[in-house]
């Protein structure tokens, strides 16, 4: 097994105490997912194209996002673990057996699209059990009492995955396994807020139906894309039966950028955790809401993704004891989307400036339009959303 441990920090730039630092757990193995070449993420070639795509979700993007935590400024705040492969029995607490046999026979075969986009190849089961695993094993650092921070850096990415379906580079729902997890080790409250660009149906459709999970996504409005992606994202999906009024969704404009986002999440998303008061929080992070993202239109630079960070963490301060579990899912700019983590952990762990530079020029926005959409939202919700109705 490839060792995943870097180098210690000096120890005069070491975190002091067990919930200063933050844990990233990674291992090397998750790199043999290959989605293959095609025109963007289709798998095709039409024949007259001397240059094909690598599909977006490729090991080369994840091998900067280790890379920049690895040698970048936030070195000496990061400890390193790593990761394992879920077993069979843990998979069924979110998926089912039907859907779990399913995976296991395309892999015997050697490869099956499950749908648009979504590859299953030789060597990608194996990597997805290792996200899986890896993931679980990051929840359980902070369940286990070993530090407060935990990010779980894992491809294939997971928060499309249904209970019992592939969707969206998605064959297994990280997060919602983690979830899962830490209701079953006793935590009575766990909020999720994902702000990947696409809407986080999997994880939705996994506790949709429950009171004690509490999904917040913010996304762009794509709307439903197909059989396997039946969701819309929008307002009005908020859980069914005890369910109802938990799961909240925020659909943005096009082009919102950092002023809105940062509107969102305190118009919206800290209302919202404030009244649900979570034992734990987790933020499932896709850096393809970035400015310059080939699957995304949403506009954040660096300092958008900081500031929600630090948003992440002033809740986690006051509700989960500072505890906040990071899931990694999307994130298709080579090099850009490593920025934008880095910059993201630097608001989880609260420094007190910038670390790094945004090596790409400013980007216009316009928030007013953003704002009025956030305002709709929370008028949607005082209506429909009972715990939700003197925000």
């Amino acid at each position: 097994m490839a060792s995943a441990s870097s180098p210690p920090p000096a120890a005069d730039a070491s975190p002091q105490g067990p919930g200063d630092g933050l844990a990233v757990f990674w291992h090397e193995g998750m790199l043999a997912h290959d989605a293959g070449r095609g025109v963007f993420d289709s798998g095709r070639d039409p024949g007259f194209l001397d240059v094909l795509d690598q599909h977006p979700e490729n090991a080369d993007r994840v091998r900067n996002m280790v890379s920049i935590l690895r040698r970048g400024p936030i070195a000496p705040f990061l400890s390193w673990h790593s990761g394992r492969p879920a077993h069979a029995s843990e998979l069924l607490s979110f998926h089912s057996s039907e859907y779990i046999d399913e995976l296991v026979q395309a892999n015997a075969t050697g490869a099956k699209k499950f749908c648009e986009g979504t590859f299953l190849n030789p060597g990608s089961w194996g990597a997805a059990l290792l996200a899986a695993g890896t993931t679980l094993s990051a929840v359980k650092h902070i369940l286990d009492g070993h530090g407060n921070l935990a990010y779980a850096l894992v491809r294939p990415p997971g928060h499309h995955a249904q209970p019992d379906r592939a969707d969206g580079y998605c064959f297994l729902n990280n997060a919602g396994l983690a979830v899962q997890l830490a209701l079953d080790s006793g935590r009575s409250k766990v909020a999720v807020v994902d702000i990947d660009v696409h809407y986080g149906n999997g994880t939705a459709e996994g506790f949709y139906r429950m009171d004690n999970v509490l999904t917040i996504s913010l996304h762009m409005r794509h709307g439903s894309w197909g059989p396997s992606h039946p969701q819309s994202g929008s307002v009005d999906e908020i859980g069914e039966g005890k369910g109802l009024g938990y799961n909240l969704n925020i659909p943005l404009p096009n082009g919102s950028g950092d002023s809105g986002y940062e509107y969102a999440m305190n118009e919206l998303v800290v209302p919202a955790i404030d009244k649900f008061q979570p034992q734990l929080l987790v933020l499932v992070v896709g850096q393809d809401s970035s400015a310059f993202d080939p699957n995304g239109r949403q506009c954040l630079t660096m300092e958008g993704y900081r500031k929600i960070g630090q948003i992440m963490r002033s809740m986690a301060n006051r509700h989960s004891n500072g505890q906040i579990l990071i899931v990694q899912e999307g994130g298709y700019h080579i090099t850009y989307s490593a920025y934008c983590l880095h910059a993201t952990l630097e608001g989880v762990l609260d420094l007190e400036a910038p670390l790094l530079d945004d090596p790409i020029a400013y980007y216009p926005e316009d928030e007013r339009y953003t704002m009025k959409v956030v305002d709709m939202i929370k008028n949607s919700w005082k209506g429909s959303v009972p715990f939700l109705k003197d925000i």
